[in-house]
C-alpha cells in the first residue's frame, strides 16, 4: 500500500479525495468511485501503485496523437480500474474490475526503473499511460515519467481529462503530450460515462494552455453522440482552444453494455470531418476505420506531410515542424 497524494481527513473519519473531478467524500473502510483508493482508519491508500495489468509495446498512432514524434514506439502500460463508467468501454476487463463485487485489484508489480528500462530495450521514445485511467494511478505514473524524463523519454497520457487542477499542475512538467477523450455532451457524460462534461472541457484548455500537446477524440456512437448540432457545438468548442488543435473522431464497434448500438458507418465519419474543418479545425482525422482521412495535409499548400494507414507511418516528410513544400509551421511535436 501507498499514502495517496492530494487528499484531506475530514471529521468522523472520512476523507476528501481531491485528484479528480468527483472529489469523493470516502468513509472509513471505502473506496472511491474509481474504486483503487481506500480510506483506512483516515489515511487515503492507493491499491494500484506499481500493479500494472498491461505493458505493450504500441505505435503511438495507435493513442492516436498524430502530431507527436510520428512512427514511434510508445511503451504503454496500466493498472486496473477507471473513474467513469462507460456504457461502451472496449478495456472494461480491466478498467471496471476494481468496482466489481468483489472488489479485487489485480496486477504484477513493477517499479518504475524496470518500466524504464524495459521501454528504452524495446526502442521507444515514450511511455504512455493508457488502457486504464491513468489518473487513477497517478503516484505511480508520476514517478515513472519522473525518472523517463531523465532518460531522456517522452511521457504521454491517454485520458478522459477528468483529473483536478492540482494533478494536472503537478504532472505537467513532466507530461509531453496527451489524447484526451471529448465524449459528447453533458447529458451524454452524464447518461453514459457518470460524469459531467465542463471539467473535461476545462482541462483541454487548461493544459493547452500550459504547453502540454494535446489532441482529442471523439468516439462516435450513433444515436448518442452523432447529431450534426451535437458535433459542431464539440468542433467550436475545440476551435475556441485552437484551431490547430487535432481533432480524431473515432468510429465505435459494439461492446461491453452498447452491443446493442450500431457501428458507425464511414458516412457519418466523413460527416463529422467535414463539419470539424467547415468549423475552422485545421487537423480532423478518421479514426477505426483503415484509410478514412488519416493523412496529415498542410493547411496552407496541401500537401500531404505524413501518410499513414491503420496507425502505421508510410511517409513523413514534415523538416524542422515545417511544410517541405510552403514552409507552413505544423504545429506538433516533431523529430528534428
Amino acid at each position: 500500500m501507498t499514502e495517496a497524494m492530494f487528499y484531506e481527513k475530514l471529521e468522523g473519519g472520512d476523507v476528501r479525495c481531491n485528484l479528480c473531478n468527483h472529489f469523493c467524500r470516502i468513509k472509513p473502510g471505502k473506496r472511491g468511485i474509481c474504486g483503487v483508493r481506500e480510506n483506512r482508519e483516515g489515511t487515503l491508500e492507493t491499491l494500484v501503485y506499481g500493479k500494472l495489468v498491461a505493458m505493450h509495446v504500441d505505435p503511438i498512432e495507435k493513442k492516436p496523437l498524430y502530431h507527436f514524434l510520428p512512427g514511434h514506439l510508445s511503451y504503454s502500460i496500466a493498472t486496473a480500474g477507471c473513474n467513469f463508467r462507460c456504457l461502451h468501454c472496449q478495456n472494461a476487463d480491466i478498467s471496471q474490475m476494481s468496482s466489481d463485487n468483489s472488489g479485487r485489484i489485480i496486477g504484477d508489480y513493477v517499479d518504475a526503473e524496470n518500466v524504464v528500462a524495459e521501454a528504452i530495450s524495446a526502442g521507444c521514445m515514450s511511455i504512455a499511460y493508457t488502457y486504464t485511467e491513468p489518473t487513477i494511478f497517478f503516484e505511480y505514473a508520476l514517478d515513472v515519467a519522473k525518472l523517463a524524463a531523465e532518460n531522456g523519454l517522452k511521457n504521454v497520457f491517454v485520458s478522459n481529462g477528468y483529473m483536478s487542477e492540482m494533478a494536472v499542475k503537478t504532472i505537467e512538467p513532466y507530461l509531453d503530450g496527451i489524447n484526451i477523450d471529448l465524449k459528447g455532451d453533458e447529458a451524454f457524460y452524464r447518461k453514459v460515462c457518470g460524469a459531467k462534461q465542463e471539467p473535461v472541457k476545462k482541462n483541454i484548455q487548461l493544459m493547452w494552455d500550459l504547453g502540454i500537446w494535446v489532441e482529442v477524440t471523439t468516439l462516435i456512437i450513433p444515436g448518442y453522440n452523432d447529431s450534426d448540432q451535437q458535433l459542431r457545438d464539440l468542433a467550436r468548442f475545440l476551435v475556441g482552444v485552437s484551431p490547430n488543435l487535432p481533432w480524431h473522431v473515432t468510429a465505435f464497434y459494439p461492446t461491453y453494455k452498447l452491443k446493442d448500438a450500431p457501428p458507425t458507418s464511414a458516412q457519418t465519419i466523413r460527416r463529422a470531418i467535414q463539419i470539424g474543418r467547415d468549423e475552422g479545425i485545421k487537423y480532423v482525422y478518421g479514426g477505426n476505420i483503415p484509410g478514412e482521412d488519416e493523412n496529415t495535409q498542410c493547411p496552407h499548400c496541401g500537401g500531404t506531410l505524413v501518410d499513414r494507414f491503420a496507425f502505421k507511418v508510410t511517409k513523413n516528410s514534415v523538416l524542422d515542424g515545417k511544410c517541405p513544400l510552403c514552409g507552413e509551421r505544423v504545429p506538433g511535436v516533431w523529430l528534428p
